[in-house]
């Protein structure tokens, strides 16, 4: 199942067709272009530019089918697709085999001056996020850098990051491709918009150190 994000932000679901993947006697989903090794277990191989973003949130470049043996230990419920070009058939179908839905908010790629991210887009693709219904959840575009970057960028804000620790993050993943209109997005975008999320969620702090800091938790505003 797709959801795709409109410029009104207004989602669209769209149908995916089953995947034609086959099981063996092992037990095991086998998908072209799969990875196994000689005792038939999927090589765990994670997509480009992998890692956790926070309790239930994982970014990364464009997952493949070499890539779903790792998928499948994450037992992901959603995926957040930042790319505006239909989603590969063979993942398609494979979300859909598993239940994974797909969030599309397409935003252009293109690193021309002109062109700006919709903040629409940064705004809903973050509202999936926000809900813990959709957890875990994996954010990618094409390599996990720049609309990635931008939008887990936003996200950090939301978690009262401070913006030099924002940018280090961005630049780790990003590299020499850093893209000084992405940080100029991150920094200018205002965080209050969120406060009137149409989901009705709440956000706030948890004490704790390590991985059990600044995790999130959720409930509807009366």
């Amino acid at each position: 199942m797709i959801l795709e994000a409109k410029e009104d932000d207004e989602i669209k679901e769209m149908m995916v067709l089953k995947s034609g993947g086959k099981n063996d006697r092992d037990g095991i989903s086998r998908f072209p272009g799969g990875d196994f090794n000689d005792g038939g277990k999927a090589l765990l191989l994670p997509p480009s530019n992998f890692a956790m973003v926070d309790n239930g949130i994982y970014r990364s470049g464009f997952p493949g089918t070499m890539n779903i043996g790792f998928l499948e230990t994450l037992n992901l419920r959603s995926i957040v697709y930042l790319c505006p070009e239909p989603y590969p058939d063979d993942m398609a179908a494979y979300m859909n085999s598993v239940g994974i839905r797909i969030f599309q908010f397409g935003i252009d790629g293109s690193k021309r001056p002109l062109v700006t991210i919709p903040n629409g887009s940064i705004m809903g693709a973050l509202r999936v996020l926000l809900d813990i219904r959709n957890h875990p959840v994996l954010v990618h575009c094409k390599r996990g850098k720049h609309r990635t970057g931008s939008l887990i960028g936003c996200f950090r804000k939301l978690q009262n990051w401070c913006l030099t620790a924002v940018f280090e993050e961005y630049v780790r993943f990003a590299g020499t491709k850093a893209r000084i209109s992405d940080l100029s997005f991150i920094e200018s975008f205002d965080v209050s918009c969120m406060t009137e999320c149409v989901l009705g969620i709440i956000y706030r702090y948890h004490g704790g150190c390590g991985s059990q800091a600044r995790r999130l938790s959720y409930g509807d505003l009366s």
